[in-house]
C-alpha cells in the first residue's frame, strides 16, 4: 500500500536518525515493551511516524535478577565449572536470609525484585532521585541516601530507566563506598553504570562480584575481560526472554498494527 512497517526487539535494533531518513515511506515503527532507548523518537515525530508498543510482564526480568543473586551467593559460577571439570565443591555460599538488598530505583521492575527479596527473607532499602517514603513502604522497602545504599547494602541491584538524566547514575564513586563482601547486580541498561570503575572494582577484588545481564557492547567482544572476570556472573541479555514474555510481544505487535491500519493506533509512545 505504498507504506512501510517495522517491529522491532526492545534495544536489540538500533533505530538512528540515518535509518529512519533512510526509509522514506516510513509510517510506522512497533516495539516491543513502551521503552525503546534505541528509537530515535525525535526523528521518528519530525516525519511524522508513529511509533507503538507492546504489553510486558516485568516478571521475567525480576525473576532472573534473583536467580543471578543467588548465583552470585551460592558461587553458581565455580561450582558448575568444577562439575564439569571433574572437581568437587571448593568454595562455600552465603545464606540470603537477613542480608540487605539495596534497590536503585524502584519502579515496577525495582517493586517485583524487592517482594521476591523478601520472600527469601532480605532486608530493602531502596533509593532513586524521586524515591518517596510512601512508594518505598508499598514494596516493603526503605528510603535512604544513596551514599548510605552504597555503604551498607549487601546486593546492590540497578533498576531504572535509562535517560539524559540517568546515564552515569551510578558513579565510580558510589561503587567506591560498597563493602568489599557486596556483590553487584545490573539487569536493567550498562549506561547506567561507571563500567570501567565496576570492572576495575571486580579485578581488585574491591567487591565480592558482579552479575551481568547488560553490556555497552553487545554481544560482548570475545577477547572483552570481563568474560574471563572470575567474580562475574554473566547471562547474554535475557532478561525478558522468555516464551511468555514473547508471547505478549508478538500478538501485540499485530494488534497495533491492526489498530493502525484502521486508523485508531494504540499504546502509542511517539509520533
Amino acid at each position: 500500500q505504498g507504506f512501510d512497517v517495522v517491529c522491532c526487539m526492545r534495544e536489540r535494533t538500533p533505530f538512528p536518525r540515518s535509518l529512519i531518513e533512510g526509509l522514506p515511506n516510513l509510517k510506522l515503527i512497533v516495539t516491543s515493551g513502551m521503552r525503546n532507548a534505541a528509537i530515535d523518537m525525535e526523528a521518528a515525530a519530525q516525519r511524522g511516524i508513529k511509533v507503538c508498543g507492546t504489553d510486558s510482564g516485568g516478571h521475567a526480568t525480576a525473576e532472573l535478577t534473583m536467580g543471578l543473586i543467588v548465583a552470585l551467593a551460592r558461587n553458581f559460577h565455580i561450582e558448575f565449572a568444577n562439575m564439569r571439570e571433574g572437581r568437587w565443591q571448593t568454595t562455600v555460599g552465603r545464606d540470603l536470609r537477613g542480608r540487605t538488598l539495596g534497590v536503585v530505583g524502584l519502579g515496577r521492575l525495582g517493586g517485583h525484585v524487592a517482594r521476591m527479596a523478601q520472600a527469601f527473607g532480605m532486608k530493602i532499602i531502596a533509593w532513586s532521585p524521586n524515591l518517596t517514603d510512601e512508594r518505598a513502604k508499598e514494596h516493603g522497602a526503605t528510603r535512604v541516601a544513596k551514599d548510605q545504599l552504597f555503604r551498607e547494602a549487601d546486593v546492590i541491584s540497578v533498576h531504572m530507566v535509562l535517560s539524559a538524566r540517568s546515564r552515569g547514575i551510578v558513579t565510580a564513586a558510589d561503587i567506591a563506598l560498597m563493602k568489599p563482601t557486596a556483590f553487584f547486580v545490573n539487569t536493567s541498561r550498562a549506561p547506567l553504570v561507571d563500567n570501567a570503575a565496576l570492572a576495575a572494582a571486580l579485578s581488585e577484588g574491591r567487591i565480592a562480584g558482579a552479575a551481568l545481564d547488560v553490556y555497552e557492547v553487545e554481544p560482548v567482544p570475545a577477547a572483552d575481560a570481563l568474560r574471563k572476570e572470575p567474580r562475574a556472573v554473566l547471562t547474554p541479555h535475557i532478561g525478558y526472554v522468555t516464551e511468555e514474555t514473547y508471547q505478549l510481544f508478538y500478538p501485540g505487535m499485530v494488534e497495533v498494527i491492526e489498530a493502525w491500519l484502521a486508523g485508531k493506533p494504540v499504546r502509542v509512545i511517539a509520533g
